[in-house]
């Protein structure tokens, strides 16, 4: 069977999927898909959009996350996304921070099925894109048998057919998201179940996937897999999901001829006005476990955020220079 983008992805984080995040991402790998930060419809509505949803064409495929929890509201910002190029538009109906639920939006509307329904119905006939929806297994005391698979019915009745799962409950009271990255646990064996229960539907796991190895088993459980964090701080993961996941045949490049390669891509940014630091901020687990690997992020944090000019470039060949040659030492 012919794999998907969504087979493999990696999620939307707030503060880090930027536009230089994905760029870099995308020079690991051709064919993952990538998400935005998630942004809210109001800020596309009423801010700078190309700012908030500016990119470059090498980042395809790349979706769009959206928050909110007004119909129309997203509907127009969904509209904006399509005439930005995006591939996809997503609903985020998981993040359980305090900022979000003061928005009403995000993971609290679990508990409210049918406006969710509402807002992607919506969505769905303002745009030709895919419109999918990110959450959680359910929100605090929730059963979450019961919340997962009522919510999802709910959606699925309305037409939505894509679903990315965050395998945890959300909690909105007595935790920080933070402690709720690690409670309550993560159930991978319910999101199958959901799966085996609607074959018909598209099923994607996400939380806590640490490796290729684990994505790689689940895989034969559920229609996709989204990495988040471990694609972040260890983002030589990367090298291997075109070979491993999809099935190319070419070899699998290092992370020295990543970083090499993607040069020229700092170049053009810096050109364009963009801090160094703002780029490299994301590559700080490239060489992760590597000797040098110190000494790299050393210079990074050190130098890349005031570099300028020649002098930032310079900083980066620096920090390249100082990782051990991977030929030079026995994995």
């Amino acid at each position: 069977m012919k794999k998907q983008a969504y087979t493999f992805s990696v999620a939307p984080m707030m503060d880090w999927t930027d536009r230089n995040c994905r760029a870099f991402h995308r020079h690991l790998s051709r064919h993952a898909l990538l998400y935005t930060e998630m942004v809210t419809a109001d800020a596309i509505l009423h801010g700078d959009r190309e700012r908030l949803l500016g990119y470059d064409q090498l980042e395809h495929p790349v979706a769009l996350q959206l928050g909110g929890s007004e119909p129309e509201k997203l509907a127009k910002a969904a509209r904006i996304g399509e005439e930005f190029g995006y591939r996809e538009i997503n609903l985020n109906v998981g993040c359980p921070s305090e900022r979000v639920q003061s928005g009403a939006f995000g993971a609290c509307l679990m508990r409210e099925p049918d406006l969710v329904a509402d807002c992607l119905s919506a969505m769905r006939s303002a745009v030709k894109l895919p419109v999918t929806v990110k959450h959680r297994l359910g929100v605090d005391d929730d059963e979450p048998r019961d919340r997962l698979f009522a919510f999802v019915e709910t959606q699925a009745k309305a037409g939505t057919t894509h679903f990315i799962v965050h395998a945890r409950k959300a909690w909105l009271k007595g935790l920080s998201p933070k402690e709720n990255r690690e409670i309550p646990p993560l159930d991978y064996e319910i999101v199958a179940e959901l799966k085996r229960m609607h074959p018909h539907l598209e099923i994607i796991l996400n939380g806590g996937i640490a490796s290729l190895d684990v994505a790689v088993r689940e895989l034969a459980r559920v229609d996709g897999v989204m990495l988040g964090r471990a694609a972040y701080h260890e983002p030589a993961l990367l090298l291997e999901v075109d070979s491993r996941i999809f099935g190319e045949s070419a070899r699998v490049r290092t992370a020295d001829e990543a970083a090499r390669d993607f040069r020229p891509w700092i170049l053009k940014r810096l050109e364009r006005g963009a801090s160094l630091h703002s780029i490299t901020r994301h590559m700080l687990g490239l060489f992760s476990g590597r000797p040098g690997a110190r000494m790299w992020r050393r210079v990074l944090s050190e130098k890349a955020p005031g570099a300028r000019g020649a002098s930032a470039i310079a900083a980066y060949d620096e920090a390249l220079a100082a990782v051990q040659p991977i030929t030079t030492y026995a994995k």
